[in-house]
């Protein structure tokens, strides 16, 4: 059977279209020696209310990047680590609280909470956010990162390099990466190229591009979540 990889920047608890697509690899690349940027989701994620994912709002870690905008993902550092740990916890619990799944996501945000008082590396307590949706979803696969990885700079020959790095005998894309991805100098590794989409509405898709998957599972819980991504 095939491996399936997936390539994709940390983000903070990220949509579900982005989870969706990680949950369904083998393999997920962490892509962190590239440039970081404010206006993605490395930093910040979108939180939907829980009685309408209509109403939302950022949840943002205040990011320093010590070498101006060439800063690299690996190299930001969020400011005040403690006041940021205190906020995180204090906003999602204000926003999913009253979800009869919260006490399973409270304790299993514990480890990303300790992991704010070693550490300011935005990169790793992104990772970590995305690990334990991942974790409570009972995914197996493994993670490695881009900059522990060798690879040619341009943009397709980089994702071919790195997916073909982790053994992949597919790739998943993303609608962002299919803007840009030329499949030429990924098959030319003997590795396909698939299309990853998901719906963006109805249940536990609404907004599944655009708000954090917390909605999704405090919504549905982790059980109905991870047998949706499966049929997905």
């Amino acid at each position: 059977m095939a491996t399936f990889c997936a390539i994709h920047q940390p983000n903070l608890f990220p949509r579900l279209s982005t989870l969706a697509k990680l949950y369904a690899a083998d393999c997920w690349v962490v892509l962190n020696d590239v440039q970081f940027a404010r206006r993605d989701y490395q930093q910040r994620a979108r939180l939907g209310s829980l009685p309408d994912p209509q109403h939302r709002q950022w949840l943002t870690l205040p990011t320093h990047l010590p070498r101006g905008r060439p800063t690299l993902i690996s190299e930001a550092r969020v400011v005040a680590p403690a006041r940021s740990r205190r906020k995180l916890l204090l906003s999602l619990q204000q926003h999913y609280g009253t979800s009869p799944h919260w006490p399973l996501l409270r304790e299993a945000l514990q480890p990303l909470l300790d992991l704010m008082e070693g550490t300011d590396r935005t990169a790793e307590i992104t990772e970590a956010s995305t690990r334990l949706l991942l974790d409570l979803l009972g995914w197996s696969g493994r993670i490695v990162r881009s900059d522990t990885l060798t690879a040619r700079t341009g943009r397709s020959e980089r994702l071919a390099d790195l997916a073909a790095s982790t053994g992949a005998g597919t790739y998943l894309c993303g609608t962002g990466g299919m803007r840009y991805l030329r499949p030429g100098p990924v098959t030319a590794q003997g590795i396909g190229v698939i299309p990853f989409r998901t719906p963006t509405v109805g249940g536990a898709w609404s907004g599944a591009r655009e708000i954090s998957a917390l909605w999704a599972l405090m919504s549905c819980g982790p059980d109905r979540l991870s047998a949706l991504l499966r049929r997905q």
